[in-house]
């Protein structure tokens, strides 16, 4: 559940802001970033209005980021693996410990919740729509 007292609007865009730099000199997952994010000076901040309306409920996102996800080519169980990898590195430098754990426990959501999104896009299951 968000709770505003978590932690402070500062200590998202730190987390977001600190998080994303490490993914963009990543060797890795850089590239796939960097080929996809058309504007990283607008992409963060609705990164930081993600995680503030997650962590802290505040409500500020507006946005549906599975069809975005979905639509990447060649994303591995690996990759998603690597990017909690990276996010636990982040978090693990927050003084905020009760911040981190919260965060790291809602990644791990996100990264399932998105790996079985994608994998379900991929194979081109739809769900079945009743009839009546």
């Amino acid at each position: 559940m968000p709770a505003p007292d978590l932690c402070t609007e500062e200590e998202i865009v730190q987390l977001v802001y600190g998080f994303y730099d490490a993914v963009r000199a990543d060797a890795v997952l850089g590239p796939i970033f960097n080929q996809h994010v058309r504007n990283w000076d607008t992409h963060l901040p609705v990164m930081v209005d993600f995680w503030s309306s997650a962590l802290r409920g505040t409500a500020r996102f507006k946005g549906s980021p599975m069809p975005k996800h979905a639509a990447l080519p060649g994303l591995s169980v690996e990759l998603f693996q690597h990017w909690l990898a990276l996010f636990r590195q982040t978090t693990a430098a927050l003084p905020n410990a009760a911040l981190a754990d919260k965060a790291n426990e809602l990644a791990k959501r996100i990264a399932q919740s998105l790996w079985y999104g994608y994998q379900m896009s991929q194979a081109g299951d739809k769900p079945a729509h009743a009839h009546g």
